[in-house]
């Protein structure tokens, strides 16, 4: 069993920070890439940021500059933090992860329950 917790999510006013977090835990052998997806009321899920096990990152383009994604694989964690804030960052935000459960295994996505952020004044 593979399990991946969010936390960190809550109320900020426009302009301010959050930092999320998310840690696996279970059965796991290897983890590959990590990221962090949202969505909001109406809309489809989308893309936040990505990041491989060698800490190579992605951005969508509505965050770069803003939002820092990075991992602490000893912890088997990924942190998602926000910056800068906006009303249009409000979202549920889920945690993804590729993971291998046992050497010779393929890789597969996990999703956590989600968290919410909602910025707003």
């Amino acid at each position: 069993q593979v399990q991946l917790v969010e936390s960190g999510g809550g109320l900020v006013q426009p302009g301010g920070s959050l930092r999320l977090s998310c840690a696996a835990s279970g059965s796991i052998f290897r983890i590959n890439a990590m990221g962090w997806y949202r969505q909001a009321p109406g809309n489809q899920r989308e893309l936040v940021a990505t990041i491989t096990s060698g800490s190579n990152t992605n951005y969508a383009d509505s965050v770069k500059g803003r939002f820092t994604i990075s991992r602490d694989n000893a912890k088997r964690t990924v942190y998602l933090q926000m910056n800068s804030l906006k009303p249009e960052d409000t979202a549920v935000y889920y945690c993804n992860a590729n993971i291998v459960r046992a050497a010779h295994y393929y890789g597969m996505d996990y999703w956590g329950k989600g968290t919410l952020v909602t910025v707003s004044s």
